[in-house]
């Protein structure tokens, strides 16, 4: 027991901040929501608000009523609030929306419609009348005659009529539309609409949407009506962009609604990485680029994580865990889904692959329980993987109320002083020895300078944590901290003395706090000159670097982690594995512990070893997917030998015209006509049989060009 019979707190993971490492830029558009109220909205600054999900797929601007699909009865239903219908459709609730959201300075989000069909006027009348089609399963309490659409013994009604509630809608009414938001607002650019959902969901029509739209869509039918809306918003307002497939999650990655009978519609690989190709065909005809973001919700499968309540511990603690899979590779997805799902780097991938220059949406997320703590912790944690993982925009769906624990989450980025106090917008590297237990989150704020660290203890227990900082000096960081012990608000904490190495943080159980520390005027030590290699063998190197005036030791970072440190100017690192590539960085450190930027990486690759027997392996290339001036290509690389080994490296030649763009799980380089493929850090151990991949984008036509592979092992 600590003095005066006070548990002493568990030691924490270790924390690590650099604050010249990883910076990148974090978008402000990843802390949007759908349908918050406008007290929440001015609050918390609220930069995307999206008017989206199942409803206003059927929408018609003009009678401002909206088909309520699935989700209630198939029914049309006037919006409400509505002050004068006789002026529609001015005054719809569109109109409102963007009205507000110029007031309280979000940007609109509002989604068209590729489905075809939206309602057909104002009034409510439902997709499948129980006096026309006959009894049903279920019917709407407050109007009878309307009805599920399934007979009483749980089968679907076939052949009602669309027309019963809705209109044919195409490219003419899209355009319609923008042009009457335009001729209000102004461009995107200039005050209007900045975002448009190609419609949402589309994979899930024939289920949501099935009284208009019983058979599924599959992914040609979703490509050509993405060109068909996508081309015309981009004709009425070329500023505007545009989001889509608006999947409703993973398997909308992977398959179109057919599901896998349609594989082979979309050249046999996953739907994402087609659809984008798709995209990028597009563009390259006709020079307009009609996909801006690509656009996919994600649910946590996990039973009833992202709808009910914060349940027991047991529950509680599946729902943090639950927010690895948005970016965890080592995490299995503990639902039906049973793998790992990697949501974000996956569609960071695909875009690569297929359509750089795309950014990246959730429109739709949600991980429950916004009523406790548990919900807090997890929205938190969440808003902090968008920012590390580079997500482009988000929109909770749908927005908490304006005292519950999950809107003080988003309070702890975009305003937790309560005077617009905000996390930083530049990210830096922050790390955590166990994120399960304790996150950390770092940014640089550009406005001040200030270095803002958001630490989010999971745990049931209090934990103090070392944080070893660099990049930065030292000083007085103010802290705030929203937790179960006061969920009503955010508080302010005792100050925290930082010094140039870092600080122990104390952390109660359950609990979201932020470090603010100010810009460090103090003169920092600069970079050491670019390191030199020498006598590299199998296993080590000896790095050499000019002196760095003031500076009493040195740290080596191999591959951004500390390698070890020195007084002298030279290291010698050992324990690498033979022919593999390593980059180390070198900072000075002075004598307060202030260590200064890194200096330029230098490359280095290790010597092979030619001493191991069972060497034998076997390479294959194909090629999977083209289009217009570039395809995609598989290379597989066999270890046939009879011992384990632990990097792999392939050669191929390039037909004149060709280059490679783009390598994953693995490095490519090329010498004259020769590319030579080596594995990525992960995927270099080969058993005997085992057989590792990587995949190439390549520029050029593969027609009539047949490689043939060679390989070796390390």
């Amino acid at each position: 027991m600590a003095p005066g019979g006070v548990a002493a707190a568990a030691a924490g993971p270790g924390l690590t901040v650099d604050v010249s490492a990883d910076r990148q830029a974090i978008s402000e558009d990843i802390y949007g929501m759908n349908f918050a109220s406008e007290e929440l909205a001015k609050d918390i600054g609220l930069p995307v608000h999206r008017w989206g999900g199942n409803h206003t797929t059927r929408y018609n601007f003009r009678y401002d009523n909206t088909n309520r699909a699935g989700d209630w009865y198939f029914e049309n239903i006037d919006e409400p609030d509505n002050p004068d219908p006789s002026t529609l459709p001015h005054g719809s609730t569109t109109d409102r929306t963007h009205e507000e959201n110029v007031r309280t300075g979000a940007k609109s989000l509002f989604t068209l419609p590729l489905l075809g069909w939206v309602s057909k006027g104002r009034g409510k009348v439902c997709g499948f009348s129980v006096a026309k089609y006959g009894p049903q399963q279920s019917t709407d309490p407050w109007t009878p005659d309307c009805g599920n659409g399934r007979k009483p013994d749980g089968s679907n009604i076939t052949g009602n009529d669309p027309h019963d509630t809705s209109v044919e809608a195409d490219a003419k009414y899209v355009t319609d539309w923008i042009n009457h938001l335009k001729g209000k607002y102004g461009t995107a650019d200039n005050g209007g609409v900045r975002y448009y959902n190609l419609d949402n969901e589309p994979d899930l029509w024939h289920l949501t949407h099935r009284d208009v739209r019983p058979n599924a869509a599959g992914a040609v039918e979703v490509r050509d009506r993405t060109y068909d809306i996508g081309s015309a918003v981009k004709a009425a307002d070329p500023g505007a962009k545009t989001l889509g497939p608006v999947g409703w999650g993973l398997m909308s990655m992977l398959h179109s609604g057919q599901g896998a009978a349609d594989r082979p519609n979309h050249g046999n690989v996953d739907f994402g990485e087609w659809y984008l190709a798709q995209m990028r065909a597009y563009e390259q005809q006709h020079g307009v680029r009609i996909l801006d973001y690509f656009d996919n919700h994600i649910y946590p499968q996990q039973a009833d994580i992202p709808f009910g309540d914060a349940g027991d511990e047991n529950k509680q603690a599946l729902r943090l865990r639950s927010t690895r899979q948005l970016w965890d590779p080592t995490y299995t997805d503990e639902s039906w889904i049973n793998d790992e799902v990697m949501f974000i780097p996956r569609m960071r991938d695909m875009v690569a692959r297929n359509y750089p220059g795309t950014k990246l949406a959730i429109t739709e997320y949600r991980w429950g329980a916004y009523d406790h703590i548990n919900g807090a912790l997890a929205q938190a944690d969440v808003l902090g993987i968008f920012g590390r993982e580079g997500l482009d925009l988000a929109t909770l769906w749908t927005a908490p109320e304006a005292n519950q624990p999950v809107a003080h989450a988003f309070r702890m980025y975009r305003n937790y002083d309560g005077k617009g106090g905000r996390f930083g917008d530049i990210r830096v590297r922050a790390k955590s020895a166990d994120q399960e237990k304790v996150a950390i989150y770092g940014a640089e704020r550009r406005s001040d300078g200030a270095t803002t660290l958001m630490v989010i203890n999971k745990t049931t227990g209090e934990l103090t944590s070392p944080v070893a900082l660099s990049g930065r000096g030292g000083g007085t960081a103010q802290v705030y901290r929203y937790s179960g012990a006061n969920p009503a608000g955010i508080t302010r904490q005792p100050d925290q003395t930082v010094s140039g190495t870092g600080f122990s943080a104390t952390v109660p159980a359950n609990s979201v706090t932020l470090y603010v520390i100010p810009k460090n005027d103090s003169p920092q030590l600069p970079a050491p000159g670019t390191p030199t290699a020498s006598d590299i063998t199998t296993t080590g190197v000896t790095l050499s670097w000019p002196a760095v005036t003031g500076a009493t030791g040195y740290t080596v970072e191999r591959d951004g982690a500390t390698a070890g440190s020195t007084a002298a100017r030279t290291f010698k690192v050992t324990g690498l594995k033979p022919d593999t590539t390593y980059s180390f960085t070198v900072r000075a450190n002075d004598a307060a512990g202030n260590s200064s930027p890194p200096s330029t990486a230098v490359t280095v690759r290790t010597k092979p070893d030619d001493t191991q027997p069972g060497t034998g392996c076997s390479a294959t290339l194909r090629v999977v997917n083209k289009w217009p001036g570039a395809f995609q290509v598989d290379l597989s690389v066999r270890n046939t030998g009879t011992t384990a080994r632990t990097g792999w490296a392939a050669n191929f030649t390039l037909r004149n015209g060709m280059s490679v763009s783009q390598t994953w799980n693995g490095e490519t380089t090329t010498a004259g006509s020769t590319a030579t493929v080596r594995n990525a850090s992960w995927n270099g151990n080969l058993a005997p049989s085992a057989t590792a991949t990587a995949g190439m984008i390549i520029n050029g036509d593969p027609d009539g060009w047949n490689p043939a592979p060679t390989c070796s092992l390390s």
